[in-house]
This record gives C-alpha cells, sequence and structure tokens, in this order.
C-alpha cells in the first residue's frame, strides 16, 4: 500500500515538473517571439553580429550574482542567416566579471541545442569580451596555433559584434564553452565500458560556490564533468588522478604512455610555452580523461599571455612578461612531466614540425599583421563607437596599456618576435625536412623500408643507422621498434592507421 502511494506521489510530481518546465519554456518562446526583429548596424556588416534582449532590460549592468535573466538572441550571419530564438543570459568568468570590469563576458544558453553559425549544436554559448587585451588579439593568436598544432576539441569560435538591450558594446569573439558533448569535448561522462570520462580544471587557489574541488599530489583541480559529481564520481576520478600523476612521476615511460596521451601534452605544452600565458599555473588549464588516459587540453583564456603583463607584480608575473626562458615546463601537471627528457625531445619535435607557422606568427606579413588588416574595422568600432578606451587599465596585474591601438599593437608583436627568436634558439633550426615512414630515405614508402627497419633492429649493418631511426619512427615516440615496421605495412596494405605516415616533417 505504501508503496503504492510513493508511486502516485512520484507520478503526480513528475507531471508538475513536466507543466512547469513547459509553461517556463513557453514564457521563454512567447518573450521571444513578442520581441521586435533588431535593426541591422548602418555600417557594412564583415562579422556576424549578435543583439540580446533582456525580459527586464537590465543586461548592461548585469553583475556574475545575478545569475541567468530571461532574453532573447538573434544572430545574424555575414551569408545572410538569421537565428532568433529564446535564451537565458549572464554574465560569465571570474576576474572579467569583477564590478568595475565594465566590458563584461557574458554566457547565453538555449533550451535546446542550435547550431550556431555553422560552429556545431550547443546549449551554452560564451561571449568573450577580451577587456585586458587592448589589441582584442592575442586569444584569436592562441587558438590559431592550436588549431594548427592540431590539439583536439579546440573551440570554434567567430569575431562578433555584439548588442545587448539595444546598446553597442563592440567586438567580442563567440566561442564553444569547454564542456562534453558530441560537438564539444566527446567524452562519455556516464559509463564507457567502466572507464568513466571525464573533465578537469587545473584551479590553485579560487573558491566558488557550487563547485567541486580536489587535490591530487598538491595539485589542485575543477571537477568540471560531470559538472556535479556525486561521491562516487568524485572517487573515481581522484583515483584516476592520483595513479596518473603517481605514474608520471615514478613510472617508466611505457608505464607513462600507457596512461598519458603524450602527443596532446606536448602539442599543449608548445602553445604554452610560447604563449606564456600568465594563468597556466592558477586557473582555466584544462585536461579530460577519455578511455583510459589523461590528454591535455582543450585550450582557454589567453587574454593575459603574449607578454600582456606587469611585470612588477610578482614573481609569476615577471616570468610571463619575459619573452625569454622556459616557462611551462614547471606548471601543474608539467613540472612533473618535464623532468623526462624523452618529453622534453617529444615537444621539441613537434616546435620543429610547426616551426614554419610559430616564426611566422609575429613576422611582416604574418598572423598577427594579417588578423589587423582583416578585422580592423571591428577593432576600431570597439574603441570609437561603443567606447572602450583603448588606454584603459583594467586590472593591476595587466601590462599598463599604451593610449593608441598601433602602440599596442606594437608591443604585442615586438614582444612575440622576440619569444619567437628564443624558441627557435632554445630548440635549435630545424634540420632538413623528411618522409615520415621512408626508413631508406628514397622518397617512397613501400616494403623495403620495412625491410631497413628490420636489418637495424637485428644490428646488421647500415650507411645511416641514426637516420634510419629518425625517418622510420613511423609512430614518433622517439624509438625505432618492431611497431613500426607493422605500421608501416599498414599503410602498404592500405589499412587506416592514425599515424602521419608520408608526412613530411622535420627532425
Amino acid at each position: 500500500m505504501k508503496s503504492s502511494l510513493i508511486k502516485k506521489c512520484g507520478a503526480v510530481l513528475c507531471s508538475l515538473a513536466i507543466v512547469i518546465s513547459a509553461v517556463f519554456v513557453s514564457g521563454l518562446n512567447a518573450f521571444a517571439a513578442e520581441t521586435d526583429p533588431v535593426p541591422q548596424s548602418d555600417w557594412e556588416m564583415t562579422v556576424p553580429q549578435i543583439y540580446i534582449t533582456t525580459e527586464n532590460g537590465n543586461g548592461t549592468t548585469l553583475e556574475k550574482e545575478d545569475g541567468y535573466q530571461n532574453a532573447s538572441v538573434q544572430i545574424l550571419g555575414t551569408d545572410g542567416s538569421v537565428l532568433s530564438d529564446a535564451c537565458t543570459f549572464k554574465v560569465r568568468g571570474n576576474t572579467t566579471a569583477l564590478s568595475w570590469i565594465t566590458k563584461k563576458a557574458f554566457t547565453f544558453k538555449f533550451a535546446k541545442k542550435k547550431d550556431v553559425l555553422g560552429m556545431g549544436k550547443g546549449k551554452k554559448w560564451a561571449l568573450i569580451a577580451n577587456a585586458f587585451d587592448p589589441t582584442l588579439l592575442r586569444n584569436y593568436t592562441a587558438f590559431e596555433l592550436a588549431d594548427e598544432l592540431g590539439l583536439a576539441y579546440t573551440s570554434k569560435r567567430q569575431f562578433v559584434e555584439l548588442w545587448v538591450d539595444g546598446s553597442f558594446r563592440g567586438c567580442y569573439m563567440l566561442f564553444e564553452p569547454v564542456q562534453a558533448g558530441s560537438d564539444r569535448v566527446d567524452i562519455d561522462i556516464e559509463s564507457n565500458g567502466g572507464k568513466k570520462d571525464f573533465l578537469i580544471e587545473y584551479e590553485a587557489s579560487r573558491v566558488e560556490e557550487d563547485v567541486t574541488y580536489f587535490t591530487v599530489d598538491g595539485l589542485r583541480f575543477i571537477a568540471s564533468e560531470p559538472e556535479e559529481p556525486d561521491d562516487e564520481q568524485l572517487a573515481y576520478i581522484k583515483g584516476a588522478m592520483q595513479d596518473v600523476i603517481t605514474t608520471i612521476r615514478n613510472g617508466s615511460r611505457e608505464e607513462i604512455e600507457s596512461k598519458v596521451d603524450i602527443p596532446s601534452f606536448a602539442k599543449f605544452y608548445v602553445l604554452n610555452e610560447y604563449m606564456k600565458t600568465y594563468d597556466f599555473n592558477m586557473s582555466s588549464v584544462f585536461f579530460y580523461y577519455k578511455d583510459g588516459k589523461l590528454y591535455a587540453g582543450p585550450p582557454w583564456d589567453y587574454d593575459m599571455s603574449l607578454g600582456n603583463e606587469t611585470a612588477s607584480f610578482s614573481s609569476v608575473a615577471a616570468e610571463s612578461a619575459d619573452p625569454t626562458g622556459v616557462f611551462a615546463a614547471n606548471k601543474n601537471i608539467y613540472k612533473y612531466l618535464c623532468k623526462h627528457a624523452w618529453f622534453n625531445e617529444q615537444a621539441r619535435r613537434v616546435y620543429h614540425q610547426h616551426f614554419d607557422f610559430i616564426t611566422s606568427i609575429a613576422a611582416d606579413g604574418g598572423l598577427l599583421d594579417t588578423a589587423r588588416e582583416q578585422y580592423g574595422d571591428i577593432i576600431a568600432r570597439n574603441y570609437s563607437t561603443a567606447g572602450w578606451y583603448v588606454g584603459r587599465w583594467w586590472i593591476n596585474y595587466q601590462l599598463k596599456p599604451q593610449t593608441s591601438y598601433n602602440g599596442n599593437f606594437n608591443v604585442l608583436k615586438s614582444w612575440a618576435q622576440e619569444r619567437s627568436g628564443w624558441m627557435q634558439d632554445y630548440y635549435g633550426l630545424p634540420s632538413a625536412p623528411f618522409v615520415l615512414g621512408d626508413a631508406d630515405g628514397n622518397g617512397r614508402i613501400n616494403i623495403n623500408d620495412v625491410t631497413t627497419i628490420q636489418r637495424l633492429l637485428a644490428e646488421q649493418p647500415l650507411d645511416d643507422s641514426e637516420a634510419v631511426a629518425l625517418r622510420g619512427d613511423a609512430n614518433a615516440d622517439g624509438r625505432l621498434t618492431v611497431e613500426d615496421a607493422t605500421i608501416i605495412q599498414r599503410r602498404i596494405a592500405d589499412y587506416p592507421t592514425r599515424y602521419l605516415i608520408g608526412e613530411t616533417t622535420v627532425a
């Protein structure tokens, strides 16, 4: 009898929840439908435009503690597309959400997943203000480099212009936030055959409500996905991380590679070594655990990088502001991983493979110059029409800006040039390119390459065993083994392989 009553009560409560949810969504949709279509600006649209209209008209005065507000959003694409829907809208971030930071970053969230500007489907979207970066190009540079390096799940993003409740707020970047999802960080946080996946963020000291923190070997993290883990899930995450970090500290190379995805860690290292982001030992540093291995990334938050720090603020700021010297090797998980010479060699290889792109970032006519030219109009409007003073000094550890955009851009470009030069000296000039898997060096990949590897493994004399070992290292793990011969055989037989056999690379 009691069980039957409980079931009936549960059914009633469930029905009531469905009704309340339907009324809420209906109310949002009605609000969105009643909102008049917003006019386009009176200038040529060169990037998408986003118009947010809050239910209470208080969007420009919101603070983080106000939480989500009912709103509608209209997104106009440069291809003429229009997306209009109800959403909720709030201030996002931590330092960027401080009361005196008037150019706020925002999050808007749909009731159901939407494909926004061809960037994939998601409920939640981030509008990043880049308030601390007077050039507005540091995040852009970091994410372009992350794409070049091939870091998985690097957020899709676009420059946009933003209006909130009719007020032009200037130049923003629309980002996919870092979160689990088939179009985001593709991990299975439910089960995955007993090996549960998860997403974590390194967070050295900040404390917020409704956030789950945990510490392993002196490293403090946020459990990001699952967002609110229960005791069992948290114990699993802590146990897995303890196992990984203990292995990194004490294990052999083979043991470490069985639990850590070294390619992603090497790429993430090169990104953060070049960028020298101030937050790399503090926050906004993500790692994800997938299929029993820990991966580095995705990247996030690079406005305080590329020399954008006041060196006198702290020792970390001084280190970050200096365009010379090793930076990322003594921070977060890397302070353990970079003690292994073989890992540093992997990072060097990644740098050499992407040497041309990295050196072109600050070169005349390179990435920075091209971006400034391409987005010059929206950057100009950010300071002229929206009124965000280019010389505004928002916070004490930010490098005090120049009073002109040209001055700030030159500071960025000069720092990036010096950083690139230092890394080139540190890692050495790349050697001559070669085709990965071409062990005998004849420019083709065939069975002779397998034979060449086998001869070297059998300690039979070869003219240039060092070159064979380099070219024949098909899985790029820094060693020549029978696995390399097998990988080449699979390539010859047209079997799929995840290794870059046949790609031109460097030592």
